[in-house]
């Protein structure tokens, strides 16, 4: 692939380079080390490749192998048992081989990653021989920016002692790759090995990942440009020839758009993922298409005093490094899902806990936080986590002498109540309500071969996975909430969704210059401080609300947008107004003990009626090409011959400031519902969920499978191609949305609110005109106590008067204790604060610009915002994942 040097840096597509179509990463094995002093993350990352199904050894054409990357490039479990046969026989030397490695002091030492930086100015690099490459050599190209690479090489995995005895054994049918490349013939047995033996399979990773790199002369050279690192080897001409695992050695740069370094509400440094457009590639060099699935392990240095989150299906003990005086935390996934999924957040976290959360001293390590996993027995042919990294070494060559942090007895128990919140099945106070009609018990997987939660009976009676809360210490009080909020939500999602698709969640409070409410990732939610400021005097269940909503959108998004994911990112629809379609159901659901279902309803209805007036004014005041859900068109899906492609207007400034994904895609979603019945979708959810799980889709998928349980909506004229002209594919408002919003503008709660603000607008009118002792004799008016959203919707009418005096925003702030209130709540008064230049107020826009600054920005997924870096402007509440 020719280098992008004439790609307009100005456009708003963002390109993804990586030649999915040739050759996939199917793992990653990342060693990192996280220096707060420079601003970096340094280390390598080893990729575990496999050529495309279909690809010749000449031919490097995308040709069948489109097929090899439907649904994420999952193979069939016919396709993977050859190599799981060869790996078996072989599980003895194996587990002999591991008992040597063991007691190996040290590895030979590996390139000191992050030792050679180039200048951060310097865009191209590239080694010394890249131009003596042919043309007609292969190229690996990976999706990259922003990052230094010192080193690209091919990993030996047959230097690792007694590697010999695990190379499988040649046959006829695999006479041709064993003979000329028998590492190659290993790596595809091992990365095909089935998912009964996934310890192993990862042990194995990880062992060979650290393996020293080929020294036979004929090393890899690279070119890096501004969007991906490029990777070829002399003669080799077809990706079936091309090395099967290399190491990137490598440092990321401050200001490196998929890292955020800041500092946390106690002004403590941390770094976590920004989620930006371009997502994880200046993380590490990875495939970006989300086609690109693959699991990952992944090795975190960091200082004692932090605590290390990320995306891992356990929760890790961290373990000390003596010569370092640094932690290592080791996490891991076992189910393929794309790069840009991976999360990573390191900082002076401390863990909320109900008995006494400030108790921890601000600055102490406390052993209770995070290495509260007690040490697990070894299973038969297992390593514990301690031994299986003091034997691999590092990529700096130092040899971890320490042990886990414990604090229990180090027999086989459980983690306490403070460590990770372990729930019962029944759950004390919440509704269980069936929302399973359509659904039986069995499940048929349709994806590739991976531990899957959906097939396992003790996962589908687990209504509350273990999960925790982390923040700041100063937050921790506050945060209390979101524990106490986490059981009822996740037993919510259960009743309406069936299995949880992870083991295990992390909640993170992140800084404050965080641009969103929140964004999910596996295993790991971060959360926006601003949904913390709750209940103000008399506000009850209501002052729960943005905080348990955004929950529930947030872990909505493990069903759509990570375990179902779009295999177009230009669809953000699929997970976004998925998710905020399923908000309010699953928050309903966790309120039902509190609320009765008419109350519930008219809630929705409120919702919906201040989302279509975001919707409205968002499309009445932005380009065309921007409100449009499947802006490809009848291209979505479609890739360049090697697999590459472009994100459209992913980079377009506008874009950040657009929800359009979320509510058209929400009100999408309400209509399809009215066509069937509300309690029938959800049904459907259910269903899909079973069929797709573990895919990647597209709206099509969603739509014909809609259309095919419930036939008699193409006998009323609803077809596939009318969706998509209705609400796909063009601009605009459709027809039934200025309906359905006349309906709601009467709803209970909202002729409530409107009678509420014909009172605030008689109130100012008395005001007017009149002498300075009459302004001090105010109106005796009873006003109604309202909810969280009607006090929203009360806000934004009143937002509507030309003119609203100081006496009445007084009055204003003072019967319903605004700067009390939620984000929500407040971001409106800011609004009529600046509006109507209410001075004695101005204190409260400041520490809203100063706190909440999620709420006045918003994108799609993966948008950054850069908050903290200027002024938030003060618009529509923001509804993102990522």
């Amino acid at each position: 692939m020719e280098p992008d040097g004439d790609l307009n840096p100005d456009a708003d597509d963002l390109p993804l380079r990586a030649n999915t179509n040739h050759i996939l990463v199917r793992h990653y094995v990342l060693d990192l080390t996280v220096h707060f002093d420079r601003k970096v993350i340094s280390g390598s990352v080893v990729l575990f490749l496999e050529p495309c199904s279909g690809v010749g050894t000449k031919d490097t054409g995308a040709g069948e192998a489109a097929g090899s990357i439907e649904a994420g490039g999952s193979q069939d479990v016919d396709t993977m048992e050859p190599g799981a046969k060869g790996l078996g026989k072989n599980a003895t030397r194996m587990e002999e081989m591991f008992a040597r490695e063991r007691n190996r002091a040290e590895f030979q030492a590996l390139s000191g990653a992050g030792s050679q930086t180039v200048a951060e100015t310097e865009t191209i690099q590239s080694s010394h021989l890249w131009e003596t490459t042919s043309d007609g050599d292969f190229t690996l190209v990976l999706d990259c920016c922003d990052l230094d690479v010192s080193k690209v090489e091919e990993v030996d995995v047959t230097s690792v002692s007694a590697m010999s005895d695990l190379l499988p054994e040649v046959t006829p049918d695999r006479l041709d790759v064993s003979s000329v490349n028998p590492q190659a013939a290993f790596i595809q047995d091992l990365i095909s090995m089935p998912s009964c033996q996934w310890r192993q399979k990862h042990k194995l990773l990880l062992l060979c990942s650290c393996a020293p790199g080929i020294q036979d002369g004929n090393s890899l050279h690279f070119y890096r440009d501004r969007w991906s690192l490029q990777v070829r080897k002399k003669g080799v001409t077809s990706p079936l020839e091309f090395p099967r695992a290399l190491r990137i050695c490598y440092e990321t740069r401050p200001m490196g758009a998929s890292v955020k370094w800041t500092k946390d509400q106690d002004n403590r440094v941390c770094v976590y993922t920004a989620g930006s457009p371009i997502n994880n590639r200046a993380l590490f060099p990875c495939q970006e298409p989300p086609v690109a699935m693959s699991t990952w392990q992944a090795t975190v240095r960091g200082p004692s005093e932090c605590v290390v989150l990320m995306s891992g299906e356990e929760q890790t003990a961290p373990i000390e490094d003596v010569d370092t005086c640094f932690l290592i935390w080791n996490y891991y996934v076992t189910m393929p899902m794309p790069a840009s999924t991976f999360t990573l957040a390191v900082g002076h976290w401390r863990q909320v806990t109900v008995e006494n959360p400030l108790a921890v001293e601000e600055g102490a390590w406390d052993k209770k936080d995070c290495g509260k996993t007690a040490k697990r027995e070894s299973e038969p042919g297992e390593w514990t986590q301690a031994e299986l990294v003091s034997g691999l070494g590092s990529s700096t060559s130092k040899v971890v002498k320490g042990s886990p942090l414990q604090t229990g007895s180090g027999d086989k128990t459980t983690c306490s109540d403070s460590a990770l919140c372990y729930s019962s099945l029944e759950d004390e106070g919440l509704s269980v309500t069936d929302y399973s009609g359509m659904v039986d018990d069995g499940i048929s997987c349709s994806h590739g071969d991976y531990p899957c939660r959906f097939t396992k009976r003790s996962a589908r009676s687990q209504r509350v996975i273990p999960h925790r809360v982390f923040g700041p210490v100063c937050l921790l009080q506050k945060a209390q909430m979101v524990l106490k909020l986490m059981r009822r939500c996740l037993a919510a999602v259960h009743t309406i969704l069936g299995v949880h698709p992870f083991p295990r969640l992390d909640i993170l409070i992140v800084p404050a210059g965080f641009s969103s409410l929140g964004m999910a990732s596996p295993h790991i939610i971060f959360l926006s401080q601003s949904v913390l400021y709750t209940e103000s005097p008399g506000s009850g269940e209501s002052g729960l609300s943005l905080c348990g909503s955004r929950l529930c959108h947030e872990i909505a998004h493990s069903w759509f947008g990570l375990v179902i994911g779009a295999r177009d990112w230009t669809e953000e629809w699929i997970s976004e107004g998925f998710a905020t379609y399923l908000e309010d159901i699953i928050w309903a659901q966790a309120q039902q003990v509190h609320s009765p279902y008419k109350t519930q309803q008219n809630r929705s209805d409120l919702k919906a009626l201040l989302r279509w007036r975001r919707l409205s004014d968002e499309l009445k005041n932005s380009e065309e090409g921007l409100q449009i859900l499947r802006p490809n068109m009848e291209n979505t899906g479609q890739v360049s011959e090697s697999g590459s492609s472009t994100v459209k207007h992913a980079l377009n400034p506008d874009k950040a400031f657009m929800q359009v994904h979320y509510l058209k895609g929400y009100f999408l979603l309400r209509f399809l519902a009215s066509q069937v019945g509300e309690q029938q979708f959800i049904d459907f959810f259910r269903l899909f969920v079973k069929k797709y799980h573990g895919q990647l889709i597209l709206s099509q998928d969603f739509l014909r499978m809609l259309l095919i349980t419930f036939p008699d909506m193409e006998r009323k004229g609803l077809t596939l191609s009318a969706i998509y002209a209705d609400w796909l594919d063009r601009p605009g408002i459709p027809k039934w949305l200025y309906e359905r919003s006349a309906v709601w503008s009467q709803a209970r709660l909202v002729e409530e609110v409107k009678a509420e603000v014909v009172k605030w607008i008689l109130l100012s009118q008395s005001h007017q005109g009149k002498g300075r002792k009459r302004k001090r004799i105010e109106p005796k008016v009873k006003y109604k106590e309202v909810t969280s959203e009607q006090l929203v919707m009360l806000l934004e009418l009143l937002l509507e008067e030309e003119e609203l005096g100081a006496a009445t925003l007084s009055a204003l702030q003072r019967t319903y204790y605004l700067q009390n209130q939620d984000a929500e709540v407040r971001h409106r008064w800011c609004e009529l604060v600046v509006k109507h230049a209410y001075t004695q107020a101005y204190r409260d826009v400041e520490h809203f610009l100063v706190h909440d600054q999620a709420m006045g920005r918003n994108g799609p997924i993966g948008t950054q915002s850069g908050g903290g870096d200027g002024p938030v402007t003060l618009k529509v509440a923001d509804y993102r994942r990522r």
